[in-house]
C-alpha cells in the first residue's frame, strides 16, 4: 500500500495497515516502560490523563474517520515525546539536560521542545481531519489548525494552573515545570503557535513544489 497523506482519497483499514500496527505495538510497549521506569507514579498518571483521552479518541473515532499515514506518523512522534517527558517530568528530563550541557543552556528545555512539537506535529493531522471529514474550504483547513493550536495551548496552561494550585498541589511543581520562569506559560503558547504556523507554511510549500 502507498504511504497516504492528507491529499490521499483512499485510507487503509487497520487490518491491512502494517505501519499503524507497528505504531500501536511500539507505543504500548514504550508507555508501559515509562510507567515502570518512573520514580513518581502520581505525576505519571496526571501527565498521562490527556494521553489516555487522546488515544481513546483515536480508537473510538477510527471507524468514523481514518487519518492518513503521514498524520498518524506525526501523532505517533508527538505522543512518544510526551510520554517520555512524563516519565521523568519535563523539567527533569535527561534529554533536556543533555541538550542543556551541549548548548550551555541555563534550563532544561525539554518542555519547550514538546510545546513546539504540539503545534508542529499536530497541525497537519488537524488539517487532514478538517479537509477530509468535514470537507471545509481549503483556506479554512490551512488557517484553523493554527487557531486551534493557540486555543488549546491557552486551555492547557489553565489546566496546568488548576492542577498545580487547586487539585494536586503536591505534584503541582513537577507538573508545571516552569523552572522559575515567570513567562513560561506565554513562551509555551508562543512556541506551539509558531510550530503550527511553520507546519502549515511548510506543508503548503511542499504541496506547491510537488504540483509544479
Amino acid at each position: 500500500m502507498a504511504y497516504t497523506t492528507a491529499s490521499s482519497i483512499d485510507r487503509t483499514a487497520f487490518a491491512q495497515n502494517t505501519l499503524l500496527k507497528v505504531f500501536l505495538g511500539f507505543f504500548l510497549l514504550v508507555w508501559a516502560w515509562t510507567f515502570i521506569g518512573t520514580t513518581d507514579h502520581a505525576n505519571w498518571v496526571i501527565e498521562n490523563v490527556l494521553t489516555m483521552i487522546f488515544f481513546g479518541g483515536l480508537v473510538w473515532g477510527y471507524s468514523r474517520f481514518k487519518f492518513s499515514d503521514l498524520s498518524y506518523t506525526l501523532m505517533f512522534v508527538y505522543i512518544l515525546l510526551h510520554i517520555y517527558g512524563a516519565m521523568y517530568t519535563y523539567a527533569e528530563n535527561p534529554l533536556g539536560y543533555w541538550l542543556m550541557d551541549v548548548f550551555h543552556g541555563e534550563r532544561n528545555h525539554y518542555d519547550r521542545i514538546v510545546h513546539f512539537s504540539f503545534g508542529f506535529l499536530l497541525a497537519y493531522p488537524m488539517r487532514d481531519y478538517f479537509k477530509n471529514h468535514f470537507d471545509w474550504p481549503n483556506w479554512v483547513c490551512w488557517v484553523l489548525p493554527v487557531e486551534i493550536t493557540l486555543s488549546f495551548s491557552g486551555a492547557y496552561e489553565l489546566i496546568e494552573w488548576a492542577v498545580a494550585d487547586v487539585f494536586f498541589p503536591a505534584q503541582g511543581a513537577a507538573y508545571l515545570g516552569s523552572q522559575g520562569d515567570i513567562w513560561d506559560a506565554q513562551k509555551d503558547m508562543g512556541l506551539a503557535f509558531s510550530g503550527a504556523v511553520l507546519a502549515m507554511v511548510g506543508a503548503s510549500v511542499v504541496k506547491k513544489i510537488l504540483r509544479s
